[in-house]
């Protein structure tokens, strides 16, 4: 029931954000009582906590499964933008800008746990780039870890980056671009323009 529970919030905190889905609104839609939900959650805090991190350890396992399958880092990288876009709905209801408006102390938990997780994953990717040939073999791997991290929350800045004038799937894919482009070697550059022009087209 609990996992019943997470599961459908997940979907409607995704599509109509934190703060206007309520607690009556997730017991109607899974035809039950508030009390019910009340039994595993004692507040809408505490599911939302749980909905966070579920779904943060569901994009982790599908990233670290592309990451053992992905044929070079630059393929890799694109296969997960694919996949967190996916996930999250094409954050239309920017959940995470709601998520540190209203639940400012969820999000810090969650921006750390997310930069443990990035940080060691990007800097295999770029190890991996570098030895094959598709990276440039003098960038300094732990900064532009960093930096790429640094740069994937903060596109998703409302502040920086108003989701009326900017898509997030532009700006995904916009700055996935700028980052290998500022890496990559020619061997690499001639996958990455693969990868451009099939966006294009």
């Amino acid at each position: 029931m609990r996992e019943k529970i997470i599961l459908k919030s997940t979907e409607l905190f995704l599509t109509l954000g934190f703060k206007s889905v309520t607690m009556d609104d997730i017991a109607n839609e899974l035809g039950m009582s508030k009390k019910t939900i009340y039994v595993h959650f004692s507040n809408k805090t505490k599911l939302v906590e749980a909905v966070t991190f579920h779904l943060f350890d569901t994009i982790c396992d599908g990233i670290d499964t592309i990451c053992e399958n992905a044929p070079d880092p630059i393929e890799e990288l694109y296969s997960i933008k694919m996949f967190v876009m996916q996930h999250l709905k094409d954050e239309k209801t920017s959940p995470q800008y709601q998520l540190k408006k209203y639940y400012p102390q969820i999000h810090n938990q969650l921006k750390f746990k997310q930069f443990e997780k990035m940080h060691g994953s990007v800097q295999e990717s770029l190890q991996q780039g570098v030895e094959t040939g598709v990276f440039r073999d003098n960038i300094d791997i732990n900064f532009i870890s960093r930096m790429y991290f640094t740069g994937m929350t903060g596109i998703k800045d409302n502040m920086f980056f108003p989701p009326e004038e900017f898509q997030m799937a532009y700006l995904m894919e916009s700055y996935l671009e700028y980052h290998l482009r500022a890496i990559v070697t020619e061997k690499g550059f001639k996958i990455l323009n693969q990868f451009i022009t099939n966006n294009q087209s």
